[in-house]
């Protein structure tokens, strides 16, 4: 009875001598509880302060753990045979394939994570250094027309035709041989030179062919034939401004990691399994320079994010230029579905097949056929700070559009 006293109590409880037998076994001593004698019952997750239970967790405190942590939760990157996220990775339990049970746990990695406690202030003193160093390589060599050789190279491929669509398509061709032919050749030639190594050779080749042709597409994409013009209908620029602001959330989650872009930590090929994976799967191969790089997201969507970017700007230009420009762009990371799932399965094999699986490369498809079941707290794979930042760069690269076309008028490629 919630009345009882601490002397009752006492009293309920028999003695050890009453209860010795008279064949001479000695049973243990039975002992109440100390929270007994106050009177109270001690609940989970909390203290006993002046006689009553106070809860130790305070649910009114913003969850910053979702920015930072790995996962939602607080916990680290999952493992083969863990349980996966929320709901939906611990299984429905009723045996019918809609749910990931547990046999299918979590492979991949958890996408962007970013934990502030594992933060090395060193790494990103590191990594600003870096990039200041390679900026001013790229202006001294590539952009600077006095010096750089960016202005010979675009003048050489313009040479072999007058049309301003032929250009831009052996542009697009140029780079995106480079880019997944070094991506293929990325696990041979990491183990001739290393990582950082490979990673340094392969920035240094494909970031100026990616740099001249974004900079030859702001110069030259209203050239050409027009094909249609409307850009009068009510509406249309801020559904356009929308569709293109969504695709950056497309970006492959490996561009996040920063410090691998600048080889300070060890570059690695990762294997991810939530966040925009769960929506559409991306081929590892179409993001190796966006991970060399961190410059230029013209290039550097998933291939559903660089669809819908090309549709939405091919419609606002309405030219035979952007045409050609979008066709090309997607064409190649088209192909980077294929290459990169196939270097995926080589390097990971079961496991990129269990992820393959469950995903697929049309959006939300896995989600509508019931190979994949979306957790209740799926949100905040979202609620992280890479996410916030890439927010904060996509509205900045869109106010920074007239210093941006200024900067590629100036250089007159």
């Amino acid at each position: 009875m919630a009345s009882t006293s601490s002397s009752t109590l006492l009293l309920s409880i028999p003695s050890s001598s009453s209860l010795r037998p008279r064949h001479g076994l000695t049973l243990p001593t039975i002992r109440p509880p100390a929270t007994a004698f106050l009177g109270v019952t001690k609940f989970p997750n909390s203290v006993i302060v002046g006689g009553e239970p106070k809860p130790t967790h305070n649910h009114h405190r913003f969850p910053l753990h979702l920015l930072f942590n790995s996962f939602p939760g607080g916990g680290g990157l999952p493992r083969a045979g863990s349980s996966s996220l929320g709901d939906a990775e611990a299984g429905d339990g009723d045996g019918d394939g809609d749910g990931e049970d547990e046999d299918s746990p979590l492979v991949g990695e958890d996408a962007a994570a970013f934990d502030l406690v594992k933060q090395k202030i060193s790494s990103w003193v590191y990594f600003a250094g870096i990039l200041g160093t390679v900026l001013f390589v790229l202006d001294v060599a590539w952009l600077d027309n006095s010096t750089g050789y960016g202005k010979p190279f675009i003048d050489a491929v313009s040479g072999l035709s007058d049309s301003p669509e032929v250009v831009m398509l052996i542009l697009i061709v140029i780079f995106a041989t480079v880019h997944s032919g070094l991506a293929s050749l990325r696990d041979t030639g990491e183990k001739l030179i290393g990582e950082r190594a490979y990673r340094v050779l392969f920035a240094g080749i494909s970031l100026p062919l990616a740099v001249s042709t974004v900079v030859y597409f702001i110069n030259h994409r209203y050239d050409g034939q027009q094909l249609w013009q409307l850009q009068n209908i009510p509406g249309l620029h801020q559904f356009l401004w929308l569709s293109s602001f969504i695709s950056f959330f497309f970006l492959y989650p490996s561009t996040f990691n920063l410090l691998e872009v600048a080889a300070v930590d060890k570059p690695k090929m990762h294997l991810w399994e939530t966040g925009i994976i769960r929506i559409t799967r991306h081929p590892q191969g179409d993001c190796d320079l966006v991970r060399n790089r961190g410059l230029c997201l013209f290039l550097e969507k998933m291939m559903v994010g660089q669809v819908i970017w090309c549709i939405a700007h091919t419609i606002w230009i309405g030219n035979s230029v952007a045409v050609a420009a979008s066709l090309g762009l997607i064409g190649h990371h088209l192909f980077g579905v294929w290459n990169g799932d196939r270097r995926l399965a080589i390097r990971y094999g079961e496991n990129f097949e269990a992820v393959k699986r469950r995903t697929s490369v049309v959006p939300f498809a896995a989600i509508l056929d019931g190979r994949h079941k979306l957790p209740k707290d799926y949100y905040k794979e979202f609620i992280r700070l890479p996410y916030l930042a890439i927010t904060a760069m996509t509205l900045g690269a869109y106010l920074a559009h007239p210093l941006m076309q200024a900067g590629s008028y100036g250089l007159h490629w």
